[in-house]
């Protein structure tokens, strides 16, 4: 087989304590999935759960213990961080139930769901599809996935995002709505999930806008850090 141009190389994340690599197939991401970040955006209660999609090429893959680079992106003027628990499919499957969930999980990182805020607001306001504000070079920043052996109770683990060194996100996962397991559950409802899904699975409250030259450290216990500096 033969191609018009060469095929770009497959999208990949190191995996904790192997030299293999995980390669991404799709990233979903659910939306305002911690009741107090729901609120901050304007809204109440436990609401089904929404998703929407990221190109496998936002991905900004970061080895642990190093620091990665974050272009601020073109268009906007309100760049915001999102820290997220992010999980990694291993095995496919369609109509999961919440109960098997866990079968289908091949391990967790740390995330952020970097959004041109303003951008997003924009199309909302017009009522269209706002993927020009989530869907966008380098906009799923992640570190190395713990696999699920290593990773602990993650349900019960404290998420967190500093930048400048300054408290910005602090919760727990316990606080998602939607748990890991009924977010499984309700996403192969949707879409079949395949090997190399990554769920991103919604941010605490805090978001804010950061700038050139800021320093984001975030994590979730259990993960390790994931470090950027926006340039």
């Amino acid at each position: 087989m033969s191609f018009v141009f060469p095929p770009p190389a497959t999208v990949s994340v190191p995996i904790v304590g192997s030299q293999e690599r995980f390669p991404v197939h799709r990233i979903y991401c659910v939306g305002r999935n911690y009741e107090d970040h729901a609120k901050e955006m304007g809204f109440t209660g436990r609401e089904p759960p929404f998703f929407f999609l990221k190109p496998a090429d936002a991905i900004v893959a970061v080895p642990a213990g190093t620091m990665g680079s974050l272009p601020y992106p073109s268009l906007t003027k309100s760049l915001h961080h999102e820290i997220e628990l992010v999980v990694a499919i291993g095995t496919g499957g369609k109509d999961i139930l919440a109960a098997d969930a866990h079968k289908h999980i091949y391990g967790y990182a740390v995330g952020l769901d970097m959004t041109r805020r303003d951008l997003q607001g924009e199309m909302k306001k017009q009522g269209r599809p706002w993927c020009i504000g989530k869907a966008f070079e380098h906009s799923a920043p992640i570190g190395a996935i713990t696999p699920v052996a290593q990773a602990g109770d993650i349900s019960q683990a404290e998420i967190h995002l500093q930048v400048n060194g300054q408290d910005r996100q602090r919760s727990h996962v316990s606080k998602l709505i939607w748990s890991i397991a009924e977010t499984i559950e309700h996403l192969s409802a949707a879409w079949e999930l395949q090997p190399g899904d990554l769920i991103y699975t919604g941010t605490p409250e805090g978001v804010a806008a950061v700038v050139k030259g800021d320093i984001l450290v975030g994590g979730v216990a259990g993960l390790g850090t994931l470090s950027l500096q926006v340039i």
